[in-house]
């Protein structure tokens, strides 16, 4: 059953027109916290929704582990090459939340995990780009997910020192950068007509955050900043973000 969530996830988010992308960090006062990316597919699910539900298609609400799912599965994955089973092993300690309602028209994707300090952040492309690869039908052209991963063009560190965070890109690749549009194929579509969100929740209030657009909530302890999702597809360090906190 588990298997047949991912694959489902690869073929529903084929079809996407477009979708919302958001990052989600929530850090505690001791360092430790919870990271989140979440692909909000509602839209989708509003144009076609009626139709799903005529041909029979069930709500699901499931969250699915991938540690556990790796243990099941672990005579498999100890027959694949070094390279794949340590790409696998990215996704150890996260989860996937998926929900897919046409009642409610709801679809949506959480891939979480929880940290015990900021330098244990993951690149969430990377991790997506793992899940994306365990549905082996689907290649890059056609599947989202196998496409949304930096394939070693880029690589993001988070750091918090001093009262300072930081979401730092550093492009190790300028050609595969350069050419990631093109390598996108049906994909392209759906992501340029997409959004691409922080939304970081601090544990004490911010005294200044360096990207221009970003939103500070009401009671000054996270902020949200959106870009359209090709542009920082194409512009990876459009999205790095120094943010101060009071002490």
């Amino acid at each position: 059953m588990k298997k047949f969530y991912l694959g489902m996830l690869a073929v529903l988010l084929t079809f996407f027109t477009s979708c919302q992308f958001s990052e989600n960090i929530y850090i505690n006062e001791d360092g430790t916290g919870k990271m989140s990316f979440t692909m909000d597919g509602s839209e989708l699910m509003d144009m076609m929704g009626d139709e799903m539900a005529k041909d029979g298609e069930e709500s699901i609400d499931s969250i699915i582990s991938f540690n556990e799912f790796f243990k099941e599965q672990a005579d498999s994955i100890a027959k694949l090459p070094q390279k794949e089973q340590d790409k696998l092993k990215q996704l150890e300690n996260f989860k996937m939340h998926m929900i897919m309602s046409t009642e409610d028209k709801k679809m949506s994707f959480d891939l979480f995990t929880e940290f015990k300090n900021v330098g244990e952040l993951q690149d969430m492309f990377a991790a997506m780009n793992t899940a994306g690869s365990l549905d082996k039908n689907n290649n890059a052209g056609s599947n989202p997910l196998a496409s949304m991963g930096s394939n070693g063009a880029t690589e993001v560190n988070y750091s918090l020192k001093n009262n300072v965070f930081k979401r730092t890109v550093t492009i190790l690749d300028k050609e595969k950068v350069a050419s990631m549009k093109d390598s996108l194929g049906q994909s392209a579509t759906m992501f340029a007509a997409s959004n691409y969100t922080l939304n970081y929740h601090f544990p004490r209030k911010i005294k200044s955050v360096s990207l221009e657009d970003a939103v500070i909530s009401d009671d000054g302890k996270s902020f949200s900043a959106k870009v359209n999702f090709m542009q920082y597809l194409t512009d990876p360090k459009l999205l790095n973000v120094e943010v101060e906190l009071e002490k």
